[in-house]
């Protein structure tokens, strides 16, 4: 399992709140309470690795010490 730090802001204009994973620059996402941002969190978290394991491109650790999130840690394998 991986785990990775997540930022929980409340949005002002639309209400609920965005998420953003810092070891994931780009990575993005908003629900409109709590627990509907966290969920999404961790379904964009798992399609970002699996997206980056897609183009094999490395898949970051979180640097931030206080991970927040666990999602399935991928596994690499070739064919052919």
């Amino acid at each position: 399992m991986r785990r990775y730090t997540v930022v929980l802001e409340p949005d002002a204009e639309e209400g609920g709140y965005v998420v953003r994973v810092p070891a994931l620059p780009g990575c993005v996402t908003q629900g409109e309470t709590v627990a509907e941002a966290l969920e999404n969190a961790r379904d964009v978290i798992g399609l970002w690795l699996e997206e980056l394991a897609a183009r094999g491109q490395p898949i970051p650790d979180d640097d931030a010490g206080a991970p927040v999130l666990t999602v399935p840690a991928l596994a690499l394998v070739e064919v052919g």
